[in-house]
């Protein structure tokens, strides 16, 4: 695909970003696209490698190797290196129900596995990607595709975010009256109030998504959280011929340790939360941070969010707490291609805390030890201690605080980024579901079948906290199980 000389003749572009410093203004996006010209000679890099790796979608060592929506890149890439903008749209739709989503906010194990990134820089497919989509969104190539017809089944997803969305989007194209209930006032799950703007606009992206949604017959329903006494679980299962649940991994991790409870200390996603509902109303209640030495705790791109965010408060300080090592600066030999690549990355929101601060705002191999507070209960202060990995006696690597480097940080603001340890239980218990051993609702992949038949589960309340790429894929996969269970066989891919 592309130009067959093309991966030796030009190299790896991508657009530049807006400055640190001047994006630290505002909330808005901070990526910019390639001129047509510039994106055209990138898709001519993709190498007609015979075997790409870059649409396998599957996991290697745990990890993602390539795309696992199975994304038909190189024949895209071609499409945008002959100027055949609409083709290479369709074919991107025909995996992709929302490239403008993954565009933005996917960590792209597809350029992990891409076959030229063997050798040298990956084809820039997550940016040829989004420059598809939004050419195809302000060219007016995205309209309203209501199904002819009607199957006269109703369908219930429980979730509105990426996995909800696919799901309701493939059954809606199956014919079925499809109704997403979201507890949250506005669509969109974590892509709504889990991702800040400047990295994924609400109103000109998400929104724009949900309305198109609705245009072609799918139902929202907002401010409505199922299993209680807004919707008890007994109406949902005698409404709806069949439900999807795609409820998310939203049981944050915690950090119990001394002073947990002091002011001042809160769970990532809550602050994001709350700060996103503010961009969208002013005047709204956020957790700010100006003024304010902030220590978050975790990596991650929740981690990565919670340093942008607090950068656009204006905090005093901010500091980023890893218990991690950081990964070397290229691939180690024990993380061979096509695995996911686990190598030193700079994110936009460490970009901007070098550019105001003079420095990575990140300390690997470290972790908290207690909370310190004053007289009022408010946090004043993080106790570190670095760690070593080593090996217990069961084999397993765990951290290990080394004496002597123990430290006292000034912290008026604490951020838990630690990651989720499963869906919240309410909900599976009211419709008696059987759980994994990790919390998970119990479904096999690619099945997605509960123990309840008619009840579907997908995205990480299923499989556990993961990408939005995955969740995508589960969305797919349960709207064309569920489309079987109703229909008897299926056409959905």
């Amino acid at each position: 695909m592309g130009k067959p000389t093309g991966f030796m003749e030009y190299k790896r572009e991508l657009p530049a970003d807006r400055e640190p410093l001047e994006r630290l203004k505002d909330w808005n996006e901070f990526h910019l696209h390639l001129p047509e010209e510039h994106l055209r000679t990138q898709g001519a890099r993709c190498m007609d490698c015979g075997i790409p790796f870059c649409h396998t979608g599957m996991l290697v060592s745990g990890m993602a190797c390539g795309c696992p929506i199975n994304n038909l890149i190189p024949e895209w890439n071609d499409l945008v290196y002959r100027g055949l903008w609409k083709q290479a749209l369709a074919r991107l739709l025909r995996t992709n129900n929302f490239p403008e989503f993954t565009g933005r906010v996917c960590p792209a194990p597809c350029e992990g596995s891409c076959t030229l990134g063997s050798i040298d820089p990956a084809v820039t497919i997550k940016n040829i990607e989004v420059s598809i989509i939004d050419r195809g969104w302000a060219e007016g190539w995205i309209a309203p595709n209501p199904p002819q017809v009607r199957t006269g089944k109703k369908v219930a997803v429980v979730g509105s975010g990426p996995a909800g969305l696919s799901a309701a989007a493939q059954l809606n194209k199956a014919g079925h009256q499809v109704t997403v209930f979201e507890r949250a006032d506005l669509p969109g799950g974590l892509l709504m109030y889990g991702i800040p703007n400047m990295k994924l606009d609400k109103r000109e992206v998400v929104l724009r998504r949900v309305k198109l949604m609705e245009q072609e017959g799918i139902n929202f329903v907002c401010n409505t959280a199922i299993g209680g006494a807004d919707y008890p679980v007994e109406k949902l299962k005698g409404d709806f011929d069949a439900v999807i649940l795609a409820t998310g991994a939203t049981l944050p991790r915690d950090l119990p340790i001394d002073g947990r409870n002091l002011k001042g200390i809160h769970f990532a996603m809550d602050f994001l939360t709350a700060n996103t509902k503010a961009v969208l109303n002013e005047g709204a209640d956020f957790i700010s941070a100006e003024g304010k030495n902030v220590i978050i705790i975790g990596g991650g791109d929740t981690g990565t969010d919670c340093v942008g965010t607090s950068l656009r408060h204006g905090c005093a300080s901010v500091t980023q707490l890893e218990i991690m090592p950081r990964f070397p600066d290229t691939r180690a030999t024990d993380n061979p291609w096509p695995e996911w690549p686990k190598v030193h990355k700079v994110d936009y929101g460490q970009e901007e805390a070098a550019a105001k601060f003079g420095a990575d705002p990140r300390v690997f191999v470290t972790t908290a030890t207690r909370f310190e507070g004053d007289a009022q209960g408010n946090v004043t202060a993080v106790h570190t201690v670095q760690v070593e990995w080593k090996q217990n006696e069961k084999g397993q690597f765990i951290p290990v605080p080394v004496p002597g480097t123990e430290q006292v940080r000034p912290a008026d603001l604490v951020l838990l980024a630690m990651g989720f340890l499963g869906p919240e239980q309410e909900l599976p218990e009211a419709l008696g579901l059987e759980r994994d051993p990790r919390s998970n609702i119990k479904a096999e992949f690619n099945r997605y079948a509960t123990n309840i038949p008619g009840v579907f589960a997908a995205g990480d309340c299923r499989r556990g906290q993961s990408l939005v790429v995955w969740a995508f894929n589960e969305g797919r996969g349960a709207a064309r199980e569920c489309d079987r269970f109703l229909m008897g066989e299926t056409e959905l891919p």
